[in-house]
């Protein structure tokens, strides 16, 4: 098995970060830009495409930051990802930031993944 390659990505967002923070935590709101429907149990988050469903484990969350996840059948024990608030200390200005492992050979695909689902995330939130 190939170590995956750690991707982290940069997306300027027009809106507060506590507003961002309930698009990328909660399960209505992902189900509004990231998948068709999240449903969430605890701390597990199934998240439905086109009828399949992917399972993720919430690792770690810090109100108006962070949120973490693991998918359930990523047996790798050192990846996950995460959506990351970061507040411009000068210009107040917000953006997300994702952070996602992927194979090699699957890198592109997974950066155009993100691509299209934080466009999605800006025309949910018009930002």
């Amino acid at each position: 098995m190939s170590e995956k390659k750690r991707i982290e990505l940069e997306f300027p967002i027009h809106a507060s970060a506590s507003f961002l923070f309930q698009y990328i935590s909660t399960p209505d709101s992902l189900g509004e830009w990231f998948a068709d429907n999240v449903n969430s149990r605890g701390q597990m988050f199934t998240f439905i495409w086109d009828g399949s469903e992917e399972v993720a484990k919430k690792i770690a969350i810090k109100n108006d930051q962070f949120i973490r996840f693991k998918w359930e059948e990523d047996d790798d024990k050192d990846t996950y990802f995460e959506l990351r608030i970061q507040v411009d200390a000068l210009t107040k200005d917000v953006s997300l930031i994702v952070v996602d492992f992927a194979d090699e050979d699957e890198v592109e695909e997974t950066k155009m993944f993100w691509e299209t689902k934080i466009s999605e995330l800006k025309h949910t939130i018009g930002g």
